[in-house]
């Protein structure tokens, strides 16, 4: 690949809603259990329990149904493990253990786990944390961030000659990690300097060269939250329309339109979290369909928005349903993975013309959370004056990632 610029976002807004934010998860007293997906859908790793002990499992999902293959180790898991798949089937785990992080690749072996050692990552700082960025698109390499007091690492895990090696450096503490693009070569972080939090994206092939992505105003926290790199479309979240509350909003790399915050998105009670952007919609990216995880007070459930649409689609999540995991295909059939006593490897799949419809709550608690959002989540003018638009105080038009 060419040597690219930097994209960045503009620093106009219009003014349409907010969410509440969502804290980083910090580490805890168990494995982390989420599901992890491939970039390209093929593959899921999660950590799964037998008993009282945690193992890692993988399972395949380009296939005609899906199947999971247990890979345990010698012994259970520890707190704070983390798993990944890669793009061949193995999975990559990560163990931290006094100050080192150990990494290896699991496999199959007929009755057994093979392991293949990589290496480690020595953090000696007590208050370093190191964790698992996104699977990386191509699926042959992996990165991890180590954040310390005053700067941010980016380490090659997997996929390198000699186990995990060093690859960029970024003054301040960052959070999040985005991929831009289809090479694995721009980064998105958001870095937090001078008080400020502002998203910057990170070249790989350029010594980890760090640029200014995401800059609504000066005073603004500014985090991307998903991108999908063939129609450009931005998830993001930001208080620049309302300091001090964080809204969620959307931009387009390339474009010259402003950033939006849809008043649909805007849910005071509930926490919304997007996890999936609809691929394959190069040209179109207001149609590009998105799925959010909404967690109420008293409930959580699914809904899918696009950006061309004045409203949400409420569905009740599968039973089982590995919260924030999800994908969609190009054909816009949004895939959720589950599992159950009775179905321990499933995938819930929605297929677009059920999503564009009528509000599919399902029974339960969450049934009535989202026919409640549903009945206020629809985009309607706001009453009595509104006050101006914040005047942007830099000039960063959206910029696309221009090779040379």
């Amino acid at each position: 690949m060419t040597a690219s610029a930097s994209p960045e976002l503009s620093t106009a807004f219009e003014e349409e809603g907010s969410p509440p934010p969502v804290a980083e998860d910090e580490g805890g007293d168990a494995p982390r259990t989420e599901c992890t997906i491939t970039a390209d859908g093929s593959y899921a790793a999660r950590l799964a329990l037998d008993g009282d002990c945690w193992f890692p499992e993988r399972w395949t999902l380009d296939g005609p149904e899906p199947y999971a293959v247990p890979l345990p180790s010698h012994q259970p898991e520890e707190p704070g493990t983390e798993v990944q798949p890669m793009g061949d089937g193995r999975v990559l785990i990560h163990r931290p253990t006094d100050g080192r992080h150990v990494f290896s690749l699991l496999y199959p072996t007929g009755p057994g786990t093979g392991e293949l050692a990589l290496g480690a990552v020595q953090c000696p700082q007590e208050e370093t944390r190191l964790r698992m960025l996104p699977p990386a698109p191509g699926g042959d390499k992996a990165y991890a961030l180590a954040v310390g007091r005053s700067s941010s690492t980016v380490w090659l895990v997997a996929g390198g000659a000699f186990g995990p090696e060093h690859v960029a450096r970024i003054p301040g503490r960052c959070s999040g990690g985005v991929w831009l693009d289809r090479e694995g070569r721009m980064l998105a972080l958001d870095r937090e300097s001078e008080g400020r939090t502002k998203a910057v994206v990170v070249d790989l092939e350029r010594g980890g060269e760090v640029s200014p992505l995401l800059q609504i105003t000066a005073d603004s926290d500014d985090r991307v939250l998903l991108a999908d790199p063939d129609s450009g479309l931005l998830l993001i979240r930001s208080d620049a329309p309302s300091p001090g509350q964080d809204r969620l909003g959307w931009g387009v790399l390339g474009s010259t339109l402003p950033v939006r915050f849809p008043e649909c998105l805007r849910m005071p009670e509930c926490v919304v979290t997007p996890f999936a952007i609809q691929p394959g919609q190069v040209l179109t990216p207001e149609s590009c369909g998105v799925a959010l995880r909404i967690d109420g007070p008293l409930a959580g459930w699914v809904a899918v928005w696009r950006p061309a649409e004045r409203q949400l689609r409420h569905l009740a999540a599968p039973e089982g349903w590995l919260a924030g995991a999800g994908l969609w295909t190009r054909e816009g059939v949004l895939q959720l993975p589950y599992a159950t006593e009775e179905v321990p490897c499933g995938v819930a799949r929605v297929e677009a013309a059920g999503v564009r419809g009528a509000v599919d709550a399902g029974p339960g608690t969450a049934a009535s959370a989202a026919e409640s959002a549903a009945s206020t989540g629809a985009e309607t003018d706001p009453p009595g004056p509104v006050a101006p638009r914040p005047v942007p105080l830099q000039q960063a038009p959206l910029g696309g990632l221009v090779t040379k």
